[in-house]
């Protein structure tokens, strides 16, 4: 069986590098494997036949990289999925853009069966919540790329934190990440939906107004975006800290977490998770079953697109259910929304966000 695919947007994440991941001097100028159409490149049934960009120059630069031929290269997304028989639809064009395009495609004569929609899902609840909707009516599976979900070792510790219940009760996570919420700390906060399988209920926060993006992306300088972070108070009652205001260059992402029957640190920056299990009173190291070494970005993140690909093909063929939802993808992002809300307001945010609330817009890159 084989698979057609199609990208929305032909920025770094589609293909072309990302900076702090790749080589500087090849970003924008050659195909990197760690990207959606690397993804597509690497699985055995699905093959990258279209892709829509508004800007020519960067349209034909993916184009020429990655071999799409010029009858597949569109300007405009609508004359793609009116033109093109697909399976698959990637979106990677900029956030506050993912819904129109999601729900274009969901609905278009292309009739895809997946969407592959880069994260954050959306800039606003309404909106995302209307992504997963339309989804829903058109029997069209959203994957949201929330990258850490489709890394084997963070499988197999939700597996052990759910189901052989490494740590008992949860009761309090610490969490550190880089700027911006949106852009990055987005990780962080799904991570959390996907390893402890619950919602949050409360959320204080604090924006510094700060970003790397500006510079570091030539962006518009009017995105919201920024570094933040605050507290949540989980449904089940677990109290999480999480903290994204530091740059790229001195952060280290770490998640800690207290339970009833031990305790776990992770620090993927530095390849490093421990497990400590809870022993008449006292903590003692022991490894986690089944994981063969520590979390790294190279033998991990940059494998997820690949492997994330190979759940759209799974999920293509019948033999897998969507294990990054859009429904989870909205919990993660109705907590940063609430602490931009907090933040600005002075005060806590109930979760889930009741109107005019949730059509509060972040927007992002």
């Amino acid at each position: 069986m084989s698979y057609n695919a199609a990208i929305i947007g032909t920025g770094g994440i589609a293909g072309m590098g990302i900076l702090g991941m790749h080589d500087e001097d090849a970003i924008g100028n050659e195909k990197i494997d760690a990207s959606h159409a690397g993804g597509y490149a690497s699985t055995s049934e699905i093959e990258l036949v279209a892709v829509a960009d508004v800007d020519e120059d960067k349209l034909d630069t993916f184009g020429d990289a990655w071999d799409i031929p010029d009858s597949g290269r569109y300007l405009d997304h609508e004359t793609m999925l009116a033109s093109e028989d697909l399976d698959v639809v990637s979106i990677c064009t900029p956030s506050y853009l993912h819904d129109g395009h999601a729900i274009d495609a969901a609905q278009s004569p292309a009739d895809p069966d997946v969407i592959w929609c880069e994260k954050p899902i959306a800039s606003d609840v309404s909106r995302a919540q209307e992504m997963v909707d339309t989804c829903a009516e058109t029997g069209t599976e959203l994957v949201v790329n929330h990258s850490f979900r489709f890394t084997e070792k963070l499988q197999r510790l939700r597996y052990l934190i759910q189901h052989e219940n490494i740590l008992g009760d949860v009761r309090s996570v610490s969490t550190q990440y880089r700027m911006e919420l949106m852009r990055n700390s987005t990780h962080v906060l799904d991570t959390l939906v996907f390893l402890l399988d619950t919602v949050p209920r409360e959320v204080n926060g604090y924006i510094t107004g700060e970003n790397e993006a500006v510079d570091s992306l030539d962006v518009d300088e009017t995105v919201d975006d920024a570094g933040g972070g605050g507290y949540v108070v989980m449904e089940d009652g677990t109290f999480v800290t999480v903290d994204c205001t530091i740059p790229r260059d001195i952060s280290s992402m770490t998640l800690n977490f207290v339970g009833t029957e031990g305790k776990l640190y992770l620090n993927n920056d530095d390849g490093e998770w421990r497990y400590w299990r809870l022993e008449d009173g006292e903590h003692v190291e022991t490894p986690l079953d089944s994981i063969d070494g520590e979390w790294t970005w190279d033998d991990d993140y940059k494998n997820s697109f690949a492997n994330a690909a190979a759940h759209v093909q799974d999920l293509l063929a019948g033999e897998s259910e969507n294990y990054s939802p859009g429904e989870e993808a909205v919990r993660s992002l109705e907590m940063i929304v609430g602490f931009y809300v907090s933040h600005y307001t002075g005060g806590v945010v109930d979760v889930p966000l009741d109107r005019p609330l949730r059509d509060v817009t972040i927007t992002s890159w």
